[in-house]
């Protein structure tokens, strides 16, 4: 059966996982209304994606 010869020290087991890290969102300003939005998806403030309506703006509660 395969055994460690030699405890992995905490740093170097946290340079091996240095990669895991969550990356943050990228936002872009909305051309149709100027809001903040995710690249890439509908614009939550005014349901616009590449310059056409797919829904409607949404409703505050």
């Amino acid at each position: 059966m395969a055994v460690p010869k030699k405890k992995t020290s905490k740093s170097r087991r946290n340079m091996r996982r240095s990669h895991l890290a969550l990356k943050g969102i990228n936002l872009v300003e909305c051309p149709n209304c100027g809001e903040m939005k995710q690249t890439h998806h509908i614009c939550a403030s005014c349901g616009y994606y590449d310059g056409r309506e797919v829904t409607g703006p949404a409703q505050s509660a």
